[in-house]
């Protein structure tokens, strides 16, 4: 095969690879939130326990502050 033929075939290629990306962006953006996750709602980490999670050391922070009052005000 001639250098061309393995041009176009590269070409080819970076066009069917664009092409994928560009219909599942486009499928990914236009998929609703499932049921809780919706914009807005914030995260539900109350239950969770993905430690990995952005929002997980805030969350414990939250519940720790919520612990630390529901106790001050068991005392009182």
């Amino acid at each position: 095969m001639s250098q061309t033929g393995y041009i176009i075939i590269a070409i080819s290629i970076v066009v069917i690879l664009v092409a994928l990306f560009t219909i599942s962006f486009v499928a990914y953006v236009k998929t609703p939130a499932p049921a809780g996750c919706e914009a807005g709602k914030g995260p539900n980490c109350e239950n969770c326990e993905i430690a990995s999670c952005r929002f997980y050391a805030s969350a414990e922070e939250r519940a720790a502050k919520k612990r630390q009052e529901e106790t001050m005000a068991g005392k009182e």
